[in-house]
């Protein structure tokens, strides 16, 4: 069956990719939109546009959607309803081709216990497990409490001792039944020194199967990944050959057509691996896998959709390189990788040739906490392993990006992260190695950004100034002081001051010699002590925001008066995020003690528990359960008992 014309039941980033191959096949691209996304590129960019009544879970309307644009075919890209086999079964039903596997592939490998009983079948290799949550001895500790249903990191809980599994099994069984609609979890065996190594498959109808090599995507932060590479540094050609293997048995077993992947746990002190699960989708991390290898994997979705078959055989597929792709997400790393919102004020790529960006945001976007927060995936492909991190690491730190808090800097530090480049990249990293969740200066270079941020400043009031505007800013007709400008940059204040030479340069700070060669709104090319550098501009809410060689630095303008501000309450515990209350723990008059949890917030289908920061006495709730808050917003006031009083004076 042909497709002429193609409705993608996702937006954001994945929509994007999906539409620029099907383009490039002369085929006609549908969106699908809910109200928040009106104004993505997404929608922009699709030949024809639908907007959901509700959400992207309406099977009925997304089916209604491509009845209407008479759309062959529906992409459901991943997340959502892409491994929903209820919606393939819906779509097949409404006579339009569903580009991924049968309905019946993806219920099973769907259901995670089923999954492993399948894998057992095929002979590869599985941990212990049990769908009796109550059966933990024959598991052992550390075990995993994982949802039996969805994927992405949620319904997961690492357990250590008897005395805390019951509250993991809880908290991952509320987890699983909101993101999932399915309460049910199991337990399986933690390996803590483990690697997470996934092999892409493909068939056709034709009977044609073959693996297109691994992903290694063991960095990792709440289970979820956030780096990804191929090929695995760590394994051998016997381990990569055995890998493989397993997962074309595992696909022969399922007949298995179109894009999947078999993900293993691989234990580094032993060599041994375990099946995980099958993922009946294209993944996020595919990219790497195409920068390889030289296969679009959407393109070869659509021709075997289309009942042709693949395109390549086992033997020609060639491995050149290395390719290491990095998830941007809006989220502060400082703060345990809570999800951001906000306004995207700036946003420009880097244009390195080694560099891919698969974005879903432009500058202007909004992201709430409707979606996933992920911003991007920037995807490097060099001839090695070392030079594609250090590529990766110098794109994300030349991107200009302002108006909400990300990951970028983390993921510099991770790409440069010593044990990284040794390749020593399990599972545990982040805890083991702490990548330092903020871009790093030196007083020099805030100093140098300070400057940049003041000059453009200056050269912006001069722009603006109805009289006298053609004399330089800090020119004195006289002995005069400096002119002081007050900058806030990490929660310190900088005092920034500067006089105007004769020769048209400046003085600042009483030291440093600076040249403007040129000012524009965007950006402006400075030259400080000698050293001339270019460097983008953007200014919004009294905070001016300047790239930097290592990325980008904000600094506050501090009002010579201050207004009045908003006062909170002593002892008032705030929202870390925006999210909506899930459970108040605590009551007026409660005694708690420093750890305890006092409440617990949903964002972003994730919980996120408000623990107390010292001992003390609920005073005050300030909230209701099922309240939707906003960043910021007072929960409830802890005063110090008399002892962590006396604690905190000590």
């Amino acid at each position: 069956m042909t497709i002429n014309t193609l409705l993608v039941a996702n937006r954001g980033e994945i929509a994007r990719r999906i539409f620029r191959t099907a383009k490039s096949m002369g085929i006609v691209c549908v969106a699908v939109y809910a109200d928040a996304d009106s104004n993505e590129p997404f929608v922009k960019e699709a030949d024809k546009s639908i907007r959901l009544p509700a959400n992207y879970l309406d099977i009925e309307a997304i089916i209604d959607a491509a009845k209407k644009t008479r759309s062959d075919a529906i992409h459901p890209g991943y997340g959502f309803l892409s491994e929903n086999a209820s919606f393939a079964k819906a779509v097949a039903k409404a006579g339009i081709n569903w580009v991924g596997p049968s309905p019946e592939v993806i219920e099973a490998m769907g259901d995670k216990i089923e999954a492993k009983k399948i894998a057992h079948e095929a002979e590869v290799p599985t941990l212990p497990s049990s769908d009796n949550v109550k059966d933990f001895s024959s598991v052992g500790f550390p075990l995993l409490v994982k949802a039996a249903a969805g994927g992405g990191g949620k319904g997961m809980r690492i357990v250590e001792s008897e005395n805390d599994l019951k509250e993991a099994i809880s908290a991952a069984q509320r987890e699983a039944k909101n993101a999932f609609g399915d309460e049910r979890v199991f337990l399986e065996r933690y390996i803590p020194k483990s690697r997470h190594i996934e092999v892409q498959i493909l068939g056709d109808s034709h009977g044609n199967l073959l693996h297109l090599g691994e992903r290694e995507c063991s960095i990792q932060r709440r289970h979820q990944k956030i780096i990804e590479e191929s090929p695995s540094s760590a394994i051998s050609e016997e381990q990569r050959s055995l890998m493989a293997e397993a997962a074309l048995r595992m696909g022969e077993n399922l007949a298995y057509q179109s894009a999947g992947t078999v993900e293993f746990l691989f234990d580094d002190e032993t060599g041994d691996f375990f099946f995980l699960e099958v993922n009946t989708r294209l993944q996020v991390e595919h990219p790497v896998t195409e920068a390889i290898t030289g296969i679009d994997l959407v393109r070869e979705q659509l021709r075997v959709s289309s009942g042709e078959r693949i395109s390549f055989t086992q033997e020609d597929l060639k491995v050149k390189g290395h390719a290491i792709e990095a998830r941007l997400y809006a989220e502060d790393p400082a703060k345990d990788f809570l999800p951001a919102t906000g306004k995207i004020l700036a946003f420009s790529p880097s244009d390195e040739t080694n560099i891919r960006w698969d974005s879903g945001v432009e500058k202007g976007s909004f992201v709430g906490v409707e979606f996933d927060p992920m911003l991007a995936k920037v995807i490097s492909h060099s001839p090695n392993r070392d030079e594609a991190a250090l590529t990766l690491a110098n794109a994300l730190e030349k991107l200009h990006l302002a108006g909400l808090t990300t990951n970028r800097d983390f993921l510099t530090s991770v790409l440069r992260h010593e044990r990284f480049l040794e390749g020593k990249t399990t599972t545990d990293f982040i805890e083991d190695n702490s990548p330092e969740p903020k871009l790093q200066l030196t007083e020099d270079e805030i100093e140098s950004a300070a400057i940049t941020a003041t000059l453009w400043l200056q050269g912006k009031n001069r722009k603006n100034s109805i009289v006298l505007s053609s004399i330089p800013s800090g020119w004195r007709n006289g002995r005069l002081p400096a002119q002081e400008v007050s900058l806030l940059h990490d929660e310190e204040k900088l005092s920034v001051s500067y006089k105007s030479r004769r020769d048209g340069s400046f003085v600042f700070n009483d030291k440093k010699i600076v040249t403007l060669h040129k000012w524009s709104t965007e950006d402006i090319e400075a030259e400080i002590e000698g050293e001339r550098t270019t460097s983008l501009i953007t200014e919004s809410a009294e905070t001016i925001h300047v790239q930097t060689i290592k990325g980008t630095v904000s600094f506050g303008l501090i009002p010579r008066f201050e207004p009045p501000g908003f006062q909170i309450a002593e002892g008032s515990l705030v929202a870390p995020m925006p999210g909506i209350v899930l459970e108040i723990r605590v009551s007026p008059g409660d005694n708690v003690s420093a750890g305890d949890t006092l409440l617990i917030l949903e964002a972003m289908k994730m919980e996120n528990h408000i623990k107390a920061p010292h001992d003390g006495i609920v005073t005050e709730i300030l909230v209701d359960e099922s309240q939707q808050l906003e960043n910021g917003v007072p929960l409830l006031i802890l005063d110090l008992t008399e002892d962590s009083e006396r604690s905190k004076n000590d």
